[in-house]
């Protein structure tokens, strides 16, 4: 794994103040295709973006300078703090996508706003891959590592949030009437290699060569 990574082929639009350090450009889009994401620890997601007007690449973007569609309502955009709910856990990242789930409806829980629907697309997670350097992050301990699921909100923005702050509507399997989770966080490191298992494990019976 590596601190940036790439992502599947997005076409979006980064809001233009982000291109001018927030200074200028406020109300106006450029159009661009979304490159790259870079994972800093306790700092947000960053992403890069190519915009083909230009020529030209811009990185070190927050989600919040990407929207997917033009017709936004500023009194509607998301601040950053809601889009993704946690900072990078590790400077070592992998994007992968849950198969079964892509391109699933999901709903977001977004606080003081509730529920708000979107669509998955990819899925952003961290560990500690280097053994030769100390490793002083969250992202390999249960109950603080978190992954960033990546999707589109239907207000133009797009999101990275955690399993816990999401229902899936898997078409084929989700009923209409959903329980409510009450599932405690997991704090239990498991291994199957333990002492007892070797100390007590019968030696298997060997076939005869024949």
């Amino acid at each position: 794994m590596n601190f940036v990574a790439n992502i599947p082929f997005i076409k979006c639009f980064i809001r233009k103040e982000y291109l001018y350090d927030l200074k200028k450009g406020h109300g106006e889009l450029e159009e661009c295709v979304l490159v790259a994401v870079k994972s800093l620890q306790n700092r947000a997601l960053l992403f890069e973006a190519y915009m083909p007007n230009y020529g030209a690449c811009y990185d070190k973007l927050p989600l919040n300078a990407f929207v997917w569609r033009q017709d936004i309502k500023s009194e509607e955009l998301l601040s950053l703090q809601e889009l993704e709910m946690w900072d990078g856990f590790s400077n070592d990242i992998c994007v992968w996508s849950k198969q079964l789930l892509k391109y699933c409806n999901v709903k977001i829980w977004i606080n003081k706003k509730g529920f708000v629907k979107g669509q998955y697309l990819f899925s952003i997670d961290s560990a500690h891959t280097d053994a030769n350097t100390l490793n002083t992050t969250t992202s390999e301990v249960p109950s603080e590592h978190k992954q960033h699921n990546f999707g589109k909100l239907e207000n133009g923005q797009f999101f990275a949030q955690p399993n816990n702050r999401m229902i899936w509507l898997e078409q084929s399997l989700t009923p209409k009437n959903l329980k409510k989770p009450d599932f405690a966080v997991s704090t239990h490191y498991f291994f199957s290699e333990t002492e007892d298992k070797w100390n007590d494990q019968e030696q298997p019976p060997l076939k005869e060569h024949t």
